[in-house]
């Protein structure tokens, strides 16, 4: 049996998939409740991971052990870092680095120790699929115009873009930060907590994955500002018609 995990770090990042679980079955591991189901004719563990890296880590490894995951998802929102990661705009990860990993000058900057790299990459394959299906659900229309009105995103605009994501353990909010982690590692294209611990336990365990992230805020002075909302009326909507494309591409 090819099991896949759907993660997210809150409840309404994962509310719509939870919602297409109705039957599903709940453990408790690690003070974390795991829902296993099927869910597009797969079978699922879609749990809450919380914030930042520990965490994320933490849920990551009781995923492989205990549950026997061959497949990782996650899914949320990142604050945009480059210019063209819009609010609005979905982010597939290509890659994980952690920016505040600085054991210098035992090693290099961004550099995770005794691992010789700084940069985990995700699988090319799941990626690949990923980035098709948040195109085509897109494409499609999720929101109606009245929706993107309210949120103040203009219809047909939202973009996909592939490329590198950051996590910190610190929620970015202040133009000043954001500016320094463009200036130190331009080929970032959004930032949040928890994907580089999962990528990084994914590596360990050789298990394939992959991540999507839609742009919930520029990351700056006003990050804070409807965040709650727009996870719930944009994100959360975003992530399961994406992943539901997703889905139908995996072999049964």
């Amino acid at each position: 049996m090819s099991r896949i995990a759907i993660v997210s770090a809150m409840h309404p990042e994962l509310a719509a998939v939870l919602a297409g679980l109705p039957q599903a079955q709940k453990h408790t591991v690690a003070g974390r409740e795991f829902v296993l189901g099927r869910w597009h004719g797969h079978e699922v563990v879609a749990v809450l991971s919380r914030i930042g890296k520990v965490a994320a880590a933490t849920t990551a490894t009781v995923l492989i052990e205990r549950f026997d995951v061959r497949q990782v998802v996650f899914t949320g929102v990142a604050g945009g870092v480059a210019p063209v990661a819009k609010v609005g705009d979905v982010v597939v990860a290509s890659g994980f680095m952690q920016h505040d990993m600085d054991a210098s000058p035992l090693f290099p900057v961004y550099e995770v120790p005794l691992y010789g790299r700084s940069h985990f990459a995700t699988d090319a394959r799941l990626t690949a699929q990923l980035t098709q299906a948040a195109q085509a659900a897109l494409a499609q229309g999720i929101l109606d115009a009245a929706d993107l009105a309210e949120m103040g995103m203009p219809v047909g605009r939202t973009q996909v873009h592939q490329g590198l994501i950051l996590s910190g353990d610190r929620f970015v909010s202040t133009r000043a930060e954001s500016q320094r982690l463009q200036q130190a590692l331009p080929e970032a294209l959004a930032v949040e907590m928890e994907g580089a611990a999962v990528a990084q336990v994914c590596h360990d365990y050789g298990v394939p994955f992959a991540a999507l992230r839609t742009i919930s805020d520029r990351a700056d002075d006003d990050a804070h500002a409807d965040f709650l909302k727009f996870v719930e009326r944009v994100a959360s909507r975003y992530s399961a018609a994406i992943l539901a494309r997703f889905f139908a591409q995996q072999p049964h």
